[in-house]
């Protein structure tokens, strides 16, 4: 009895999106919920089975990624602008790229937060 309430409190507060961990891909924007950097968004730079290396352009550049576990970031958006289709065709994405097109993310989608029902 005491498992199943944990597991419906877990739920509770688990993302409201359809997309699982394992969907997470290449170019998509992502946003960190453990550690110092909880609550930052960032790009998908590659991933495998258990990490998913991630970029915001600024604290963590291009060039030095976070590794960070897959159970440790929620999946925020998939993004169309030409960072994510430079990202997805392997091109060279700079920082100032990354930083410009999580900005515009960040603020078409200042006030719609989602609501867990």
């Amino acid at each position: 009895m005491i498992d199943t309430v944990v597991l419906s409190q877990g739920k509770a507060n688990a993302p409201c999106t359809d997309i699982e961990v394992s969907d997470i891909e290449i170019s998509d924007i992502v946003v960190s919920v453990s550690g110092r950097d909880s609550g930052k968004h960032f790009f998908v730079v590659s991933r495998d089975d258990i990490y998913a290396m991630l970029c915001d352009g600024k604290s963590r550049r291009v060039e030095n990624p976070k590794r960070k576990k897959i159970k440790h970031i929620r999946f925020e958006s998939k993004s169309d602008c030409r960072t994510a289709l430079k990202l997805k065709n392997g091109a060279k994405v700079t920082n100032s790229e990354i930083r410009r097109a999580l900005a515009e993310y960040q603020t078409e989608n200042r006030g719609e937060k989602e609501v867990c029902k």
